[in-house]
């Protein structure tokens, strides 16, 4: 049963870890201009570092999975809200699969685009 259990657990821990210090990354940089630096830096911090996991676990098996899903799915992705696009991003890009990594960073931007948009029709359609 913990087996089963393990790897959610492992997501939601650094998750809780990765969340927490985007917040403080927030409230560190939040006076200092209009610009959401916090969270920008979050993002460039989180992609940086999960491009060394990546590296890590794909040219030297340095990582179990237990620790890659810990620090890539779990920290990362709540420290940041970029890092799993870039992480399946840089898989793409290992394998030489530049088409497939091309199609899902546009579809993903221009979907993600417009269901941004489509929620605030919604929200202003109900108002």
């Amino acid at each position: 049963m913990m087996k089963l259990l393990l790897p959610f657990i492992l997501v939601g821990t650094g998750g809780f870890i990765g969340s927490i210090l985007r917040y403080l990354m927030i409230i560190v940089f939040q006076d200092f201009s209009m610009i959401p630096f916090g969270t920008m830096i979050s993002n460039i911090a989180g992609c940086f570092l999960i491009g060394i996991v990546t590296g890590l676990s794909v040219n030297i098996p340095l990582f179990s999975n237990e620790t890659k899903l810990f620090l890539a799915t779990g920290v990362c992705g709540g420290f940041t809200t970029l890092s799993s696009l870039i992480f399946e991003l840089g898989l793409y890009y290992k394998e030489k699969e530049y088409f497939l990594a091309s199609f899902y960073l546009i579809g993903t931007l221009f979907g993600a685009t417009l269901a941004f948009f489509a929620g605030l029709k919604l929200v202003e359609f109900f108002e």
